[in-house]
């Protein structure tokens, strides 16, 4: 979805039309490059509290509650993408070059 939002942005800006490709690519790599980040600070988080000791009952706590706030923030998410269905959004300036 979010590389969906990018192709948006780029057309609303007003790139020109030949430089909206190489802008799409590199938003793309920086994006790839955000979830890794992500991906490493929660295996740094994961090591460092493996190193200072977290106990068994909490460290089990913890992976139980967590795959639960990624279930509740997917659901806010896909509740709010739904519902932007019935919005009426304006056309004026969006990606005037796609049309026939």
């Amino acid at each position: 979805m979010l590389h969906g939002f990018g192709f948006a942005a780029l057309c609303e800006i007003g790139l020109p039309r030949g430089a909206i490709p190489l802008a799409l690519l590199a938003f793309n790599v920086g994006v790839e490059f955000g979830q890794l980040a992500f991906i490493g600070a929660v295996l740094g988080t994961l090591w460092s509290a493996g190193r200072l000791g977290m106990s068994a009952p909490v460290g089990r706590r913890v992976a139980q509650c967590v795959p639960y706030g990624i279930g509740a923030l997917s659901g806010f998410w896909f509740v709010g993408r739904v519902a932007a269905f019935w919005v009426e959004m304006p056309t004026r300036g969006r990606c005037a070059y796609l049309a026939p």
